[in-house]
């Protein structure tokens, strides 16, 4: 019997990457929904196997309305994730209130529901665990996937053992990886990087702020792959619930991201990498007075507390930056220009 399940957002990249990762492991049973207002998004779907596609203003309903039959487990991804939007409003009805209506469909209907949630849900902390104390966040999409966590909570912890459908809500870091090329500014350093090193043969990065040295900032950096393999964890784990965090559980300078991606560039011209001070001395890696746009509104330390995601059970191994940012360099240099 096949496993029919949706994935909202599938046209994104992180949910495109769900489409494939789905794919690989047999499951071609996908219902795809999305906005392709911005119609090259459809690219990140090329390849993919999808039994049906819906635009997401005619979604929701249908399926609150229990319209495509039996399907095992809707893979949640559809979001405004631009952390510059300022239209809490906006905001609030496309990543709270359809949320929940698609949470309370699910659960009336017996169908799992896997949701992205965000480490922008921590924002001011400096601690980043999964524990009310330590969310802070400091925009209104950051509110808005906390308040969304918050009814999760609540219902998990109300409903009797067994009685309701799998809920599992990630919050992903800083997540890097194919298929992110529509993402504008809101794509990953690795992204930005890598353009900028094949436009102007040189990365710059900020100088030193926050007491950190240039280029020592640093996040939690996850390899987009890392993500599907823990969603489809998950999907073949539906006794776990919970609100997890997803990252690698390594902060990582941005330092070793640009150096990684010019390394990868080098490689691929057959040219050998070099350390950092050798980067830094040779130009190909530059620094600029950090903005002052940006003073008290920047983090300069993300590292996700990965207790909560092991003791569910899930040991997946995340990859390094230079492992992982090697990876997408080598992607990347394969796209059309």
């Amino acid at each position: 019997m096949s496993t029919k399940v949706v994935v909202t957002g599938a046209a994104g990249m992180i949910g495109s990457n769900i489409v494939h990762g789905l794919n690989a492991i047999g499951i071609d049973d996908v219902i795809a929904v999305d906005d392709l207002t911005d119609g090259p998004k459809y690219r990140n779907l090329l390849g993919a196997k999808i039994s049906d596609y819906f635009d997401k203003s005619d979604f929701y309903t249908r399926f609150a309305r229990g319209e495509f039959g039996k399907v095992e487990a809707v893979l949640h991804q559809g979001a405004c994730s631009d952390t510059m939007e300022h239209n809490g409003r906006y905001m609030l009805d496309t990543n709270y209130r359809c949320s929940k209506d698609l949470l309370d469909a699910c659960q009336a209907q017996g169908v799992r529901l896997l949701y992205a949630s965000s480490a922008a849900t921590y924002g001011g902390s400096d601690t980043f665990r999964e524990d009310p104390q330590f969310e802070k966040p400091l925009n209104v999409y950051g509110y808005s996937k906390l308040l969304f966590d918050n009814v999760v909570r609540r219902m998990l912890a109300t409903s009797l053992s067994g009685k309701s459908a799998q809920v599992a809500g990630f919050r992903y870091f800083n997540v890097y990886g194919p298929r992110e090329q529509h993402k504008a500014r809101m794509a990953s350093v690795a992204f930005h990087n890598f353009n900028e090193f094949r436009e102007k043969g040189r990365v710059r990065l900020f100088g030193p702020y926050g007491g950190y040295n240039a280029g020592e900032q640093s996040r939690d950096f996850i390899s987009v792959d890392d993500v599907v393999a823990v969603n489809l964890w998950f999907l073949q784990h539906p006794q776990k619930s919970g609100i997890f965090n997803l990252g690698t559980g390594r902060a990582q300078p941005f330092n070793d991201v640009a150096a990684a991606v010019v390394n990868a560039s080098r490689g691929l011209k057959g040219e050998p990498a070099l350390s950092l001070t050798e980067l830094v001395t040779k130009g190909l890696i530059e620094y600029f007075d950090f903005p002052p746009a940006l003073v008290g509104k920047y983090q300069c330390y993300t590292q996700a507390d990965m207790t909560q995601l092991r003791a569910a059970g899930c040991d997946h191994r995340f990859a390094d930056v230079t492992t992982g940012v090697t990876r997408y360099v080598q992607w990347l240099s394969q796209q059309p220009a």
